[in-house]
């Protein structure tokens, strides 16, 4: 698109924004897990950017790049300004969240409830471009649509809406959203999946950019849903067992290259982790994104004891990460 920066395999692989989760820890692990993947940040709203703790909201490690700012709002001009600030704290996109189903998004009129409002979105992502450089894309992250909508065309009709206004980049959460009745975690999971409305997206407008999410969990998944799509975006599996992500990242990126064993890739996280202890960090803010490396391993259970138990306490450092894999590695 004019005035906009696309990387034709910027967003082959990518890790999903995920609240409370994708903390700027997490996003470190993630990274020497996956040295290809586009990462993103918890979704912040347009107003916290503005008005919060900018250090607490947007600071990351520089070994994070790619990586990307989700927004939430439906304010242009907050939004705009949103925009402006995450690009000058070094932010490689800003991916604005139409997608969200939580009672407490819907309440301010962003997330998920957007889709039903195709022209706003379109204003909001128009004053987001003008906000950003043209090295920083401004993308979306959207579902198939809400509540009622089971048309195709509608989807498609909102995604050219939002096209036209610049954006030439939607990841696509392949289920609709349930605003009333469905927990967010209920429309994660019971929302029927469509893979097949987001591959015929990518063939019915080839001039755009199109990334799959919403229930890859496995390698095998990931490269069958890959060819004929720019990208593959992993939520929960890449958290609660990451070392999935390495094995994706791997396939997708290096297949000749055999994967790394899981104690060799965690102990490359030891000079992070010292520095953040260093600097007044208590290590179970940083041990919790780890729980799950071992998981359905031998003694992946007892990692994850050791670290859950011992982490909390006063003055834990490196030295319990290495009696968790001793633990589970002997």
């Amino acid at each position: 698109m004019p005035g906009q920066a696309h990387d034709s395999n910027a967003h082959r692989l990518s890790v999903a924004p995920m609240m409370d989760w994708t903390d700027r820890h997490c996003r470190v692990f993630h990274r020497l897990l996956a040295p290809h993947a586009r990462l993103y940040t918890e979704m912040v709203h347009a107003q916290a950017v503005i008005h919060g703790d900018r250090d607490r909201l947007l600071g990351f490690d520089p070994v994070e790049h790619p990586v990307a700012l989700q927004l939430g709002g439906s304010d242009p001009g907050h939004l705009a300004e949103a925009t402006r600030i995450g690009a000058d704290w070094g932010y490689d996109e800003v991916n604005l969240n139409v997608g969200c189903p939580s009672d407490r998004v819907q309440a301010g009129r962003f997330g998920a409830c957007l889709m039903k409002e195709p022209a706003l979105v379109a204003d909001c992502v128009a004053a987001m471009i003008a906000a950003a450089p043209a090295h920083v894309p401004v993308t979306v992250k959207c579902r198939l649509g809400v509540d009622e909508m089971e048309d195709y065309d509608v989807f498609r009709a909102f995604v050219d809406t939002v096209a036209a206004a610049g954006c030439g980049v939607f990841v696509v959460h392949a289920r609709k959203a349930w605003l009333q009745g469905l927990s967010p975690k209920e429309n994660r999971e019971i929302p029927p999946l469509r893979y097949d409305w987001v591959h015929r997206l990518k063939r019915e407008r080839p001039g755009l950019r199109v990334s799959l999410n919403g229930g890859l969990a496995t390698v095998e998944d990931v490269l069958a849903q890959s060819p004929g799509l720019d990208g593959v975006m992993i939520g929960r599996a890449a958290y609660h067992e990451p070392y999935r992500l390495h094995l994706m990242d791997r396939a997708l990126f290096e297949p000749a290259r055999p994967p790394e064993e899981r104690a060799a890739l965690l102990r490359r996280l030891r000079p992070y982790v010292e520095d953040c202890l260093s600097r007044g960090i208590a290590l179970k803010h940083i041990s919790r994104h780890l729980l799950g490396l071992f998981h359905g391993q031998p003694g992946g259970r007892l990692f994850r004891q050791v670290l859950s138990e011992g982490a909390p306490r006063a003055g834990a450092g490196w030295e319990l990460v290495e009696q968790a894999l001793a633990e589970t590695l002997r």
